[in-house]
């Protein structure tokens, strides 16, 4: 049997930026993908604290060492520069390999570093 467990989280990044104008997805600061063990592309859930808000994108690399985290197109619309949220990646694995599995969860400092 196989089941869906977290994989990675970043927990409690400030959004930097919100481009409604934009194709769509998360950027991240590739710091703080690379802490998360998050890559390009991945599926993820974002949780945004101060309005309770949740959506699923992808993400984007953004400038490493840049502490981005920008909202865009669509998502722009869940939360506001300065809302506090919840990056979640999720993996699927045998039911037996996933309770000996440890996640990755990155808490960042301010201005998103690591």
């Amino acid at each position: 049997m196989e089941i869906e467990i977290l994989k990675s989280k970043i927990h409690r990044a400030v959004i930097t930026e919100a481009n409604l104008q934009y194709v769509g997805s998360l950027t991240l600061d590739e710091d703080l993908m690379d802490a998360a063990n998050i890559i390009e592309n991945e599926k993820v859930q974002v949780v945004n604290v101060n309005n309770g808000s949740r959506l699923e994108t992808y993400i984007i690399k953004g400038k490493r060492g840049s502490g981005t985290v920008c909202l865009n197109g669509p998502a722009a619309r869940h939360g506001a520069v300065g809302d506090i949220i919840i990056v979640i990646a999720y993996a699927t694995m045998e039911f037996e390999e996933a309770k000996k599995f440890k996640p990755w969860l990155v808490f960042p400092k301010e201005g998103n570093r690591l």
